[in-house]
């Protein structure tokens, strides 16, 4: 089958499953597993090249929301060329993929027509079901109940260990530092797996825009900070210029040590299998007696 993702965890779930030789066309942000980058490139965006601030990011998003206008471009030609059967897509997020009637509006003026298949998982149990969707669409649902017992089997290893923990920290996981937003959809599920206590975002509900006295009332014991489509060290950058403000400096987290930055580009934000990995890094962060640290080396950064 010949397969056009346009979204990065779809892109790795076609990998997990072993269909990557079904991949003809990916989107400008799927960047994992490395091998993808050979991939034709059906999708591009005039923000995805250079350091650009967050607050320019947000504000030009919010902009182009609000005017009607597309945040991505679609190639169509090369969309065209490629023949895809199947595109994978979604329309939970306007910002994480081209916009679901505009694919949809291409996909009808190609050959076939390919069908279209949206992924719109908001928590733990949904993205599971995804891979099952993705697996059965490309013929291989065994596989993909292979990956998703596996994947359940390291949710349940977590919740073992945890369950030896005395202690619940008060947890809060943020996806934007310019201006602040707290994660929610499978977030709020995550934390709660994790041993921890979600102090702000709505499981199965968007991510919110929130302030620092907000954060500060809901007392989080450990801030997580993971940015959408960045690394910890650009999300570094952002920190570094506020952390000095005297409301974030109020932060029980703050005081005591308890902020760390991940990489929120390969985790958290992206409803795929490394969502497992990102259970795992959050496990290690709130119960480092009862984790490895093999288990969540993955460029966490903790703030001094």
């Amino acid at each position: 089958m010949r397969v056009v993702s346009l979204l990065p965890s779809a892109t790795e779930i076609v990998y997990a499953i072993g269909r990557q030789d079904d991949l003809v066309g990916v989107s400008h942000d799927c960047d994992f597993p490395a091998a993808v980058a050979a991939t034709p490139r059906v999708t591009s965006c005039e923000l995805a090249a250079g350091d650009i601030g967050s607050a320019v990011i947000d504000r030009w998003v919010s902009e182009r929301l609000a005017q009607g206008e597309p945040l991505f471009h679609l190639d169509r030609h090369l969309l065209e060329s490629l023949r895809p059967e199947l595109i994978l897509t979604q329309s939970l997020c306007r910002v994480c993929a081209p916009a679901a009637e505009s694919v949809a509006e291409i996909a009808a003026t190609l050959p076939g027509p390919p069908r279209i298949l949206n992924l719109e998982a908001s928590t733990l149990a949904g993205v599971l079901d995804t891979i099952e969707q993705v697996a059965t669409a490309l013929g291989v649902a065994r596989q993909g109940g292979r990956l998703i017992g596996e994947l359940q089997q390291r949710v349940a290893a977590v919740v073992n260990r945890v369950a030896r923990s005395e202690r619940n920290p008060r947890v809060a996981l943020l996806e934007w530092l310019d201006p602040v937003y707290c994660a929610g959809h499978w977030t709020p599920e995550i934390i709660t797996i994790a041993g921890g206590i979600n102090v702000l975002g709505e499981m199965g509900e968007p991510s919110a825009r929130v302030d620092w006295r907000s954060l500060r009332q809901a007392q989080p014991e450990v801030l997580v900070i993971a940015c959408c489509g960045q690394t910890a060290k650009r999300a570094a950058q952002d920190w570094v210029r506020i952390s000095g403000q005297s409301e974030v400096q109020a932060l029980d987290a703050v005081r005591n040590d308890q902020v760390y930055l991940v990489d929120g580009n390969a985790y958290f934000n992206r409803p795929g299998p490394r969502l497992i990995d990102s259970l795992e890094i959050l496990a290690k962060l709130l119960h480092p007696d009862l984790f490895p640290l093999s288990e969540a080396d993955n460029g966490v950064l903790r703030v001094n």
